[in-house]
């Protein structure tokens, strides 16, 4: 080989076009593969490393992706550009394309939280507010979508332009979830990994249909305000209350404080006598089913304690074939006012034998209204 084949093949071999994208940030989830014109060449070699994809745009038209591996680009391994740029006969070199290396490692503990509180309705506490706070786990499945969908031309992407947009769709499917749970207060504090899995679950879709898969979220606090844990803390310590061992309680430190009296014996009888009472009005109070059930004689009843609210009786009727309700006598007379009900329509209650038409039922037939009945006859 004379030394003219040797400089002509060291040229060839410093010629040839590389095409790759060594990322030294820990952000950047696009970038654009810069060149003069975006002029390629004929054979260029492509160099797609592990955690990246390389992705050809035409004209902002999608044309061909490349998973990591080395590739030497010709009408082979070009086959939806060639198709677009309608090279029949092979490249025109230098051809011209955008080429978009996306980041497709997995990116973590990013952090997302709600920025106004979140109001909820408990049966119990009423509206209540909280606030929550977490991280996530995502990255890029679908580099076309995402480059498409999201990045446009941006040369430069990074993970801070969409974790903005990221953010305020977890807030608002985070806020759907939980007032959809319906879940008792203090109960989603308790349970976040669950909370955190179904969130995971409704989440998903709108993350991958822009081309982005969301693999981990984590609830890591759920928080309310101080005077309503409180209350919480309190109603527990009421709800879970022995109240057999309060008497005890009380009657020991009753005695206690009794011993300490100059009275001696006396105030020792007093000081119990009086911690009992006080131990028996506290379990009255707690306990009113407790009391009624220990009452023997008339004259012991609570007579602060009114008597239960009488049952409304509840009708059955019957509309188009199929039996409906119960409903209350005011139900009934919704429905008579609005012609779903008339005096023929069969109608049925606790302690009748059979059905009977509406007009024959004693205390439904005010609802026919004030008619007189005929004159008897002489």
């Amino acid at each position: 080989m004379s030394i003219f084949d040797e400089i002509k093949k060291k040229l060839s071999h410093e010629f040839i076009d590389i095409i790759e994208w060594l990322d030294s940030s820990n952000d950047t989830i696009v970038h654009r593969f810069e060149r003069y014109q975006n002029e390629i060449k004929n054979d260029a070699q492509l160099i797609v490393r592990e955690g990246q994809i390389a992705v050809f745009i035409n004209e902002g038209q999608l044309a061909d992706v490349f998973k990591p591996g080395t590739y030497t680009l010709n009408t082979k391994n070009l086959p939806i550009l060639t198709t677009l740029k309608g090279w029949k006969y092979g490249f025109n070199s230098p051809f011209k394309a955008e080429i978009y290396f996306v980041n497709s490692r997995l990116f973590t503990d990013e952090k997302w939280g709600t920025k106004n509180p979140v109001t909820l309705n408990d049966d119990r506490f009423g509206f209540v507010e909280v606030r929550a706070f977490g991280t996530y786990a995502f990255k890029i499945n679908d580099a076309g979508k995402f480059i498409t969908d999201i990045v446009g031309t941006d040369n430069n992407f990074t993970n801070f332009e969409i974790n903005e947009h990221l953010k305020s769709l977890i807030s608002t499917r985070f806020t759907d979830t939980i007032g959809e749970a319906n879940l008792p207060i203090e109960l989603y504090a308790a349970n976040t990994t669950e909370l955190s899995d179904t969130c995971l679950e409704v989440m998903q879709p709108e993350f991958i249909s822009v081309g982005i898969s969301l693999e981990k979220f984590f609830i890591e606090n759920v928080s309310m305000p101080e005077e309503l844990k409180k209350e919480i803390f309190e109603y527990s310590r009421l709800n879970k209350l022995d109240l057999d061992k309060l008497t005890k309680f009380k009657a020991a430190k009753a005695l206690e404080i009794a011993a300490g009296n100059e009275s001696g014996a006396a105030g020792a009888g007093i000081g119990m006598g009086m911690g009992f009472a006080m131990a028996q009005q506290m379990g009255g109070m707690l306990n009113p089913q407790t009391q009624n059930t220990n009452t023997t004689t008339p004259q012991q009843t609570n007579t602060n304690t009114p008597p239960p609210l009488p049952q409304q009786t509840q009708y059955f009727y019957a509309a188009n074939g199929q039996q409906l309700g119960p409903v209350s006598f005011e139900g009934m007379s919704h429905l008579f006012a609005a012609r779903t009900v008339n005096a023929t329509t069969l109608v049925w209650k606790q302690g009748m034998t059979n059905w009977a038409a509406l007009n024959t039922i004693t205390e439904l037939q005010a609802l026919l209204g004030s008619v007189p009945p005929p004159l008897p006859n002489k």
